[in-house]
């Protein structure tokens, strides 16, 4: 298997194997004497600079001891879906770290999203996704804008799952209010807003305009939490030209400081959904007088 640049499943696979390995004392000589390769090729493995094959990854976890056929069953999915689909391929030409971001976001079972500027990307129509897209990538191909455009509906999926991640968002009132795309998408925008808002796994606050200066002023963020406890919290921030991750305890207990404390003056998700129909009701009144 040729070298690539690391995908979060990779990475993610690498780490495991690395705990499992090394809970069941056994050295990366051994590891690859079991599967008969050379020791460098193990340490690219969990440098998560090479995959591994299915027989090799059930053969190592057989070596190590792992016998919980869940967690066997998790990490031959990883290997599996090492490489990212063709849809997040296309639109990463654009931005190489948004293939991660999509991994983390189908990894996680917790999904914390601040949004001071535009409504959270999981929640967004087709028409305000390309909207924005066409905004923010001046000079750009309808081809290109499809493939974002495509990517964000597809990330959706994840809240279609049987089993989807918990996600609460805070979003700015701003953000409601700022017509992207015109009047007509931006009121489809909210009505789509207040129905995903009725999802039981999602929790919607806003934070009113009269809050005034609060922890969220410096940006936007996402938090992603993970069902295995042996995977940190990961902070992404977006940036012009792609998404810093943070994963340090230091960083991602920071992050949760700020997320609960906007948590604290957002509207309760009863009064965020009136606050929604009010602006909607606003924004149809301007757009027809």
């Amino acid at each position: 298997m040729p070298e690539s640049r690391p995908t979060v499943r990779r990475r993610r696979l690498a780490a495991m194997l690395i705990k499992y390995r090394e809970e069941a004392g056994k050295s990366t000589e051994e590891a690859a004497e079991r599967i008969g390769c050379h020791r460098t090729k193990v340490n690219r493995i969990e440098a998560a600079r090479l995959g591994i094959s299915l027989g090799e990854l059930r053969d190592l976890l057989t070596f190590y001891g792992v016998e919980d056929q869940d967690q066997v069953d998790e990490l031959v999915s990883l290997a599996r879906k090492g490489r990212a689909p063709g849809w997040v391929q296309k639109a990463s030409l654009a931005r190489p770290s948004y293939s991660d971001f999509i991994g983390y976001e189908e990894s996680s079972n917790y999904i914390r999203s601040f949004q001071s500027t535009l409504v959270a990307g999981l929640l967004q129509t087709p028409d305000y996704a390309r909207a924005v897209i066409v905004a923010a990538q001046a000079g750009w191909g309808s081809a290109q804008v499809d493939a974002l455009v495509t990517a964000r509906m597809e990330r959706q999926q994840v809240l279609k799952a049987p089993q989807p991640p918990r996600l609460h968002v805070i979003q700015s009132e701003a953000a409601l209010r700022l017509e992207v795309g015109g009047s007509e998408v931006m009121g489809k925008q909210l009505e789509h807003l207040a129905a995903m808002a009725e999802h039981p796994s999602i929790e919607l606050q806003v934070i009113p305009d009269q809050a005034g200066a609060h922890a969220g002023l410096f940006g936007s963020f996402v938090l992603f939490g993970f069902p295995n406890p042996a995977y940190s919290d990961v902070v992404c921030v977006e940036h012009r030209t792609g998404t810093l991750f943070m994963e340090s305890p230091e960083e991602t207990e920071d992050y949760t400081l700020i997320f609960d404390s906007l948590r604290s003056i957002a509207l309760s998700p009863g009064d965020s959904l009136k606050r929604i129909a009010r602006i909607h009701r606003e924004l149809s009144k301007a757009s027809n007088s």
